[in-house]
């Protein structure tokens, strides 16, 4: 579980990335493409092309952290 102290932005990238990335070349999006730092304590996440699946990306304060998650198909 991931709490931070203060209150950070959630920020939803719209376009969808290569989800061959890891978390490096995320934070490099996150500093070229939305001109943050993301090692300020923000959390972005990304989609997939297809939208089955989310990348999580945050900073913890002692190193970053990717989360994956698939998304279940609706009935």
């Amino acid at each position: 579980m991931i709490i931070t102290g203060a209150r950070q932005p959630i920020l939803i990238a719209t376009k969808p990335v290569d989800f061959r990335c890891g978390h490096q070349a995320l934070a490099l999006m996150v500093q070229s493409e939305l001109k943050l730092d993301p090692h300020s304590g923000v959390t972005v996440i990304f989609r997939s092309r297809r939208g089955d699946r989310l990348k999580i990306l945050v900073w913890d304060g002692t190193g970053m952290v990717l989360i994956l998650r698939p998304q279940r198909a609706q009935r």
